[in-house]
């Protein structure tokens, strides 16, 4: 079986495929697993029963970041609101980079390790009455019982499977980038964790503690800014930049002295806020997981959300026992409610973090400074993200839990 994809989905996937015996494979456009990126979140019940039936629960715990709170700022730098540690870190909170490795790591830990073939791609699927014939950018082409496409935003395979990326990625109305500040920056410019607001537009600086002992590393900035869908190639990393630059000119604070530092970062993540929908997650024998089937990009719960996917996916083929359609229908039946529900999150994420006018910023303001209003809010999320009931696949199948 083929993946496409070795971010998160991809891997958990692989792994629990692996542990029901099959002979996973996946291929990955970088030359190797990414690092650096953003801090990722589980929360609720559901996210914590997958981590913890895949033996890693206590691995992650190992590597927890445990979040970091936000001051908001005026221009002048005067507290105006504050955002606290649970917020963004939810049950547990771990650089993206870390879990990437860790699943990375958990694959080879199986019988039969996963295959990897990093620094590929695939450039056409060709379905046959016993398999999907693949070609790739580099690897001799060949033939696999099934194709899933982990691989995101702008998955390759939803769109050499299923059409192209117009038909069902939606722009939400923001971009979102965040890079490491280089060594040259101010040696005080992320001495506190803050964030500045005007309408429309939001920069973020600080430090996460974990990353501290990282030879390099000096803090690192977060932007949200609202945008009509831009007109730039995003292979480019210049114009990516000059993207991010031209969305903050005239910004207060030290805001112009944050986006210099784009200039000499060599880790630019810059990508749209949009929310990802497929009528149907499977064609024949090719099937879509995580973002590529249902992203959100930021706030619709997409980390937690691919685990499970995961979970539910390896577990429903192999007890179909060969029978793709089946799984791949009981799979969709199982998982759509759920992430539907978590995907509503990411249509708020960008006027929560960037309210569009003064007003509506004011008001956030002080959703912020309301201890009730907070509790409230957290609540809600733990109750979207553990709504799902989870059959025990390791016990179905007779495979256990190993021991961490």
């Amino acid at each position: 079986m083929l993946i496409s994809g070795a971010s998160i989905a991809g891997p958990a996937l692989a792994y629990w495929l692996a542990r029901y015996g099959y002979r996973p494979t996946v291929v990955e456009l970088a030359p190797a697993l990414r690092g650096g990126g953003f801090a990722v979140d589980f929360r609720g019940e559901a996210h914590l029963t997958v981590l913890r039936r895949m033996g890693l629960l206590d691995k992650l715990k190992q590597h927890r970041t445990d979040g970091t709170p936000m001051t908001f700022i005026d221009a002048q730098g005067h507290q105006v609101a504050a955002l606290p540690s649970e917020f963004a870190a939810g049950d547990m909170e771990i650089l993206r980079s870390d879990l990437s490795q860790l699943l990375y790591a958990h694959t080879h830990t199986q019988t039969t390790p996963t295959e990897y073939l990093f620094g590929d791609s695939l450039t056409s699927l060709t379905e046959t009455t016993d398999g999907v014939h693949v070609t790739f950018e580099r690897a001799a082409p060949r033939t696999f019982d099934l194709v899933i496409g982990a691989d995101g935003l702008h998955s390759t395979v939803r769109r050499l499977a299923f059409g192209p990326e117009s038909s069902f990625v939606s722009h939400l109305g923001y971009y979102v980038a965040g890079w490491d500040l280089p060594t040259s920056a101010a040696p005080d410019l992320a001495a506190r964790a803050v964030g500045y607001n005007e309408p429309g537009r939001l920069i973020t600086v600080g430090q996460v503690p974990r990353r501290a002992t990282e030879a390099s590393y000096n803090g690192e900035t977060f932007c949200v800014f609202a945008s009509d869908p831009l007109a730039y190639d995003r292979r480019d990393p210049h114009a990516s930049r000059r993207a991010i630059a031209q969305a903050y000119e005239g910004a207060g604070w030290r805001t112009t002295e944050l986006i210099e530092t784009l200039w000499n970062t060599d880790d630019l993540y810059f990508d749209s806020i949009s929310r990802v929908d497929v009528p149907t997650w499977s064609t024949g024998r090719t099937a879509l997981l995580g973002d590529a089937a249902h992203g959100a990009t930021v706030g619709g719960m997409g980390t937690g959300s691919a685990l499970v996917g995961a979970y539910v996916l390896a577990g429903e083929l192999a007890l179909a026992t060969g029978d793709h359609h089946q799984a791949f229908a009981r799979y969709e039946q199982r998982l759509r409610p759920y992430v539907t529900r978590c995907q509503e999150g990411g249509r708020t994420t960008g006027t929560f973090l960037a309210p569009p006018t003064q007003e509506a910023l004011t008001t956030r303001n002080a959703t912020l400074n309301n201890p009730a209003a907070l509790t409230a809010m957290l609540r809600a999320a733990h109750q979207t993200s553990a709504a799902i009931p989870l059959p025990d696949y390791p016990t179905l199948l007779n495979t256990p839990t190993p021991h961490p």
